[in-house]
């Protein structure tokens, strides 16, 4: 095998780079193609190592689909190869709601069809790559991209794969030289905590960097992180196995709800890759099973070595937990680690034994295995750094992992190559999954903040997402942050002590008011518009799906800090109301906001008659409405305007809001205001709001 470098993408004549990338795809091919020799027979290619994953065939086939669905994606391949396989190979990999694990609705094609496939595919992107017309440097627009993004892929899958032969029982497997475990076994060394000083992490990457990169891997990110202990080695089997013999399992207190449902559900009692005899453990490599090795690194989940951290914390009566994303980077940069992509003194990019080996050969200064040997876990949930975007050709890459429910591991393992070996990638799996991933522990004080929440995915909640928060559409202005403006204008001069933001939405427009007002309460009907209000107020950022077409959707993050708001957040207080029958405490305000409300009530009229009175004595009542009188939301004989009277005269809805405000008088209007709602990517709503301005004279 020949685990060469993902390469640098900056350097050397277009040739050079063909070439290079050219055997960069072969070694990839003949690196998973040498993994999957390992099965002893087709029979082996059917199982399900694992319950929550397709068999083994799946993922023999996946990464060559990946490679055809994707160039004709990037419209550099017209023809596919076999239709059939690329729809049944190509989703399926994680535990998402779009895949499906049903055998019933699969008909596994046979081993040889598969590997025939392979070699087609591998011919027809050989020849693309000599044929591929492209310019030097190669980013995100090149046309050699899609082509290293099916190379990275596939390297992916080689190492999670792997996991997955670990898995299968053994007499399915025939080992290969290539594939054998490390014969080294040392004295198990004493872990130790050994300080770590406080510094600068900063995340910074964009599209025109020196090497291919996944999605979330780019934007910016800083974080101040101060100085914290961490332990000199992974956590060894002969460490972990003191916390089995204690009864680590099966002490609650040692785990968190979510792993002790996992522990419960699967009647775990020691780490997956152990086998309990009655001369001791076993340990299973890869290919072979072995005496548990004491000072190799255990091999665990998320949630076992968080309660591994609770149980030390426990008898040490110290502050120990998993490190943070940030911290492991901290560790890393204290420790010298400048390599972008990590090779020498690692057990990283195959450069060993198909296995890990002890915790105490690999040494980056005071520490050892800072990077490779395992993967380590860490506290973080994976979140989108600050400017991130999705590539257009592979856009569910990171997005549905924004979920609270995939944290973040670092370093790499002993199978990790290409972009997985380079000290920018960002990898995480769910916290119950297993990878060749262990974990180190660190002593520090300090309260841990992870970015811990959702993306919204609600239709109606979304699109009003980026109506109140992102783009402008057709050029025209943000209709939240206008309406504030103008409101703002009238307030010049007048007292700004508070102000109510009635049919708040999802509040961008009372965030606009809070920059003059001391206080704004922000009210409306809809509990899922208050709840992304509020996640916005707590945690300064929203993120949301949009309808691009049918199911397809784009991912959006936005952030108050961007829009120069996050200074007044504090001044809004968020509440779920109706606007027709509010509580008596909101009154006494200096200007009241009703933004596209008025059309959107059971009764205008009332509504019109309650908000004068909880306005101050020359406050000012901004109502802002296009007057789209449905039955669905307003009853017919309760429409403030838009008909004939018994007269027979017309009676505007401008006329009768001035008629129904009987203690105010008009300051100005109407003023049309423009707005733009996003539906999909090919559908708007583009309309026109009235403004009306009055001043409380009673």
């Amino acid at each position: 095998m020949t685990p060469l470098h993902t390469p640098h993408l900056r350097t050397g004549s277009v040739e050079e780079k063909r070439a290079e990338i050219l055997a960069y795809f072969h070694a990839t091919c003949d690196m998973y193609e040498s993994l999957f020799s390992n099965l002893k027979s087709d029979e082996a290619f059917y199982q399900r190592p694992d319950p929550l994953r397709h068999p083994l065939i799946f993922y023999y086939g996946h990464t060559a689909t990946f490679f055809i669905n994707k160039l004709v994606l990037a419209k550099q391949l017209n023809t596919r190869i076999n239709p059939e396989f690329e729809s049944l190979f190509a989703v399926g990999v994680d535990e998402m709601s779009w895949d499906d694990l049903n055998d019933d609705n699969y008909d596994w094609p046979c081993v040889d069809a598969v590997s025939d496939y392979r070699t087609q595919v591998r011919k027809v992107v050989g020849d693309l790559i000599n044929t591929q017309s492209f310019s030097m440097p190669i980013d995100w627009e090149s046309p050699m991209w899609p082509i290293l993004m099916g190379i990275e892929h596939e390297r992916i899958h080689l190492e999670t794969s792997s996991v997955l032969l670990r898995q299968l029982d053994l007499k399915f497997i025939q080992p290969q030289d290539d594939w054998m475990p490390s014969q080294l076994h040392n004295d198990v060394p004493e872990n130790h905590l050994l300080p770590v000083s406080a510094g600068s992490v900063v995340n910074q990457k964009s599209t025109e960097g020196d090497y291919y990169g996944w999605d979330n891997e780019y934007g910016m990110q800083k974080e101040d992180v101060t100085e914290f202990k961490a332990s000199a080695h992974l956590v060894s089997n002969a460490e972990f196995l003191e916390f089995v013999e204690q009864g680590g399992y099966q002490q609650n207190a040692c785990w968190e709800e979510e792993g002790k449902a996992w522990r419960d559900f699967t009647n775990a009692a020691h780490p997956v890759f152990w086998r309990k005899t009655d001369e001791g453990y076993m340990y299973r490599a890869m290919v072979k099973e072995l005496p548990l090795p004491l000072s190799w690194p255990v091999d665990v989940n998320y949630h076992e070595a968080k309660a591994f951290c609770n149980w030390l914390a426990a008898r040490e009566n110290k502050p120990i937990r998993l490190p943070t994303e940030n911290e492991w980077q901290r560790l890393r940069d204290h420790c010298g680690l400048e390599q972008v992509r990590f090779n020498d003194g690692m057990n990283i990019n195959l450069n060993k034994s198909a296995s890990s080996e002890p915790v105490d050969i690999n040494r980056h200064g005071d520490f050892y295995d800072v990077a490779g040997n395992v993967w380590q876990w860490t506290e973080t949930p994976i979140y989108p750094f600050s400017g991130f975007k999705v590539h257009p050709l592979y856009d569910d890459f990171t997005t549905p992992t924004f979920d609270n429910k995939h944290n973040l591991i670092k370093g790499g393992s002993w199978v990790s190559t290409g972009n997985e070996a380079t000290r920018d990638s960002r990898y995480a799996f769910r916290r119950h999954f297993f990878q060749h991933a262990g974990f180190r522990y660190v002593e520090s004080p300090n309260h841990i903040t992870v970015t811990d929440f959702d993306y919204e995915s609600d239709t109606q909640v979304s699109q009003y997402s980026e109506f109140h928060y992102g783009e402008e559409y057709f050029g025209v202005p943000n209709f939240a942050r206008t309406s504030a403006e103008h409101c703002l204008k009238y307030a010049q001069g007048r007292a700004t002590n508070k102000a109510l933001d009635l049919g708040c939405a999802v509040g961008r427009s009372s965030f606009e008011l809070a920059r003059k007002f001391l206080h704004v309460d922000a009210i409306d009907f809809s509990a899922r518009f208050i709840k992304t209000a509020f996640a916005m107020q707590e945690r300064g950022e929203i993120r949301y799906h949009l309808i691009d077409e049918g199911e397809l959707t784009s991912f959006k993050s936005r952030k108050l800090k961007n829009l120069g708001l996050s200074d007044y957040a504090k001044r809004v207080h968020f509440a779920q109301g109706d606007a027709c029958n509010l509580k008596s405490q909101y009154s006494g305000y200096d200007l009241i906001f009703m933004g596209n409300l008025l059309d959107r009530v059971y009764s205008p009229r009332k509504l019109l008659k309650d908000v004068q009175s909880r306005l101050n004595k020359g406050g000012i009542l901004v109502v802002a409405s296009p007057f789209t009188w449905l039955t669905e939301y307003t009853e017919r004989d309760e429409w403030l305007g838009g008909f004939k009277e018994a007269t027979g005269e017309t009676l505007t809805s401008t006329d009768a809001l001035e008629r129904a405000l009987d203690e105010c008088q008009r300051l100005d209007g109407p003023i049309d205001v423009e707005f733009v709602i996003r539906e999909t990517k090919r559908k708007y709503q583009h309309s026109i709001s009235e403004f009306n301005v009055f001043e409380k004279v009673k």
